[in-house]
C-alpha cells in the first residue's frame, strides 16, 4: 500500500545519505523505523494496561523464558 510521508529537509538529507552509503532504498529504512516505533508503542500500551489494571509484574526469569532470550542475554563471561 503506497503511503506518502512529508519529511523535514534535514531528515530527508540524513535518509538520503544513509541510503546512498549502504546501497539500500530509503523505503527500507522508513519501513524499519516504523516497525521499531510500532513495536515500542505496542509494548508501552501493554505495560500501561497492566499498570491500570493493577496486574502483577511479570518476573524477569519468566519473561526471559517466554521470549526465548535466556541464552542470548547471558553475560559473555559465563558463555
Amino acid at each position: 500500500m503506497p503511503i506518502a510521508v512529508r519529511l523535514n529537509p534535514q531528515l530527508e538529507e540524513r535518509l538520503e545519505r544513509l541510503a546512498e552509503r549502504t546501497g539500500r532504498s530509503k523505503s527500507v529504512y522508513i519501513r524499519r523505523a516504523l516497525e521499531e516505533y510500532l513495536d515500542e508503542q505496542e509494548d508501552y500500551l501493554i505495560a500501561l494496561q497492566r499498570l491500570e489494571e493493577n496486574l502483577p509484574p511479570i518476573p524477569w526469569e519468566v519473561a526471559l523464558n517466554e521470549l526465548n532470550l535466556r541464552n542470548k542475554l547471558r553475560p559473555k563471561s559465563s558463555r
